[in-house]
């Protein structure tokens, strides 16, 4: 990461400024960002808007990221999108001073801006990466921006506390634009008020959701209706975002869900039954006691395993941590992801739920097995 937005705005004047050829909404924020971005895109769909989103992180390929309407980019159109902004991105590197080069997430970034420009959306939904202030989204001077909370997370670059972080993430909030506020912490709000924008809440929203999911539609009907300039037409929308609360099997019920900070976990807690089995596996950055004090009063069992990924805490300093903090529960370590889920389903029993949280890449691990079944809702 090489935070600045010189290279992203170079990169773009290269492929002919693609961020101004559409209106745009875009989501920060700590936790929801990506549900509320495809919820948002979904419906300004339905009401007869041609609309894309730029998503991040993927959770099994790349091409994830870049939807329009209602579908990734496939992987030839992906591909090619790619091959267009790779050679603006070697432009962009021949011209810049002490050998900068345009980074992977400039890259992309501005290949999504660039091919929704070219398949003409009305209307782009964009996540941010990290933060707001300096991430390369942060090109768009956003008509409607969405905060969907404020937490602490990756504090070595956004500063300690929430306030340092409400600041960098509502940087991107330009005098005149809509803010959709998801977040009540004082500091939060007194920042917001200071930005110039108009402030709106998420909506109200009866409909059977999970509770976090609820925060999230409601923001999303909130900045669609900013967009819009008027109230929601009744537009069902599907409430299936792939790895949150993905429902993979049956007999026992088996979910997935990339939460993967203690208030995403806490959140997650509420809507999963009491005596859920969970297979666990978080990074080494992350409060992982907090994670656990959050949802091991609603298991029945753990089975601790870890993430194909450097950082992955170990399955017995996972188990050695859950004791520490109280746990009441049987637990088990098994390092293979998939022999743990396995196992959870045996402890669960055919009434039972199982839940495979605590880290993305735990999540992209099992989905990317042979036969894993696409999102279905809870």
């Amino acid at each position: 990461m090489r935070f600045g937005l010189e290279r992203m705005r170079r990169l773009l004047t290269v492929l002919g400024s693609p961020q101004e050829r559409f209106r745009a909404v875009h989501v920060v924020g700590t936790n929801g960002k990506s549900s509320t971005v495809r919820f948002t895109a979904a419906l300004l769909e339905a009401h007869g808007v041609k609309t894309g989103a730029y998503l991040s992180p993927h959770l099994t390929t790349f091409a994830e990221r870049i939807r329009v309407a209602d579908s990734d980019l496939t992987p030839a159109e992906f591909a090619a999108a790619i091959q267009r902004t790779a050679a603006a991105a070697a432009k962009v590197d021949r011209t810049s001073p002490d050998g900068e080069r345009v980074t992977q997430f400039e890259l992309l970034t501005a290949a999504a801006f660039d091919e929704l420009a070219r398949r003409g959306v009305e209307v782009a939904v964009i996540e941010a990466g990290l933060g707001g202030r300096y991430d390369a989204t942060n090109v768009l001077g956003a008509e409607v921006v969405v905060l969907t909370n404020v937490g602490l997370e990756h504090t070595r670059w956004l500063g300690p506390t929430i306030k340092d972080i409400a600041g960098e993430k509502l940087a991107v909030v330009k005098p005149g634009a809509t803010l959709v506020l998801g977040d009540e912490h004082p500091d939060v709000v007194a920042l917001a008020e200071g930005t110039g924008a108009r402030i709106v809440r998420p909506a109200s929203i009866g409909l059977d959701a999970p509770g976090y999911q609820r925060m999230n539609l409601g923001a999303a009907v909130a900045a669609a209706k900013a967009i819009l300039g008027a109230p929601l037409k009744a537009a069902p929308i599907s409430l299936a975002v792939p790895g949150r609360l993905q429902v993979v099997d049956r007999d026992p019920t088996t979910i997935y869900d990339g939460a993967h900070n203690a208030p995403g976990i806490a959140a997650l807690a509420e809507s999963v039954p009491q005596g859920t089995v969970a297979v666990l596996s978080v990074l080494d950055d992350k409060d992982a006691a907090a994670m656990l004090r959050a949802l091991l009063p609603r298991l029945s069992a753990a089975v601790f395993t870890r993430a194909p990924n450097p950082r992955a805490l170990s399955p017995a300093t996972l188990a050695d941590l859950a004791q520490k903090v109280g746990a009441a529960i049987p637990t088990e370590i098994e390092p293979d992801p998939r022999r743990a889920v396995r196992r959870a389903r045996e402890l669960a029993g055919e009434q039972g739920t199982v839940l495979a949280t605590g880290s993305i890449y735990l999540v992209a691990d099992l989905l990317s097995a042979p036969g894993a079944r696409r999102a279905s809702a809870l």
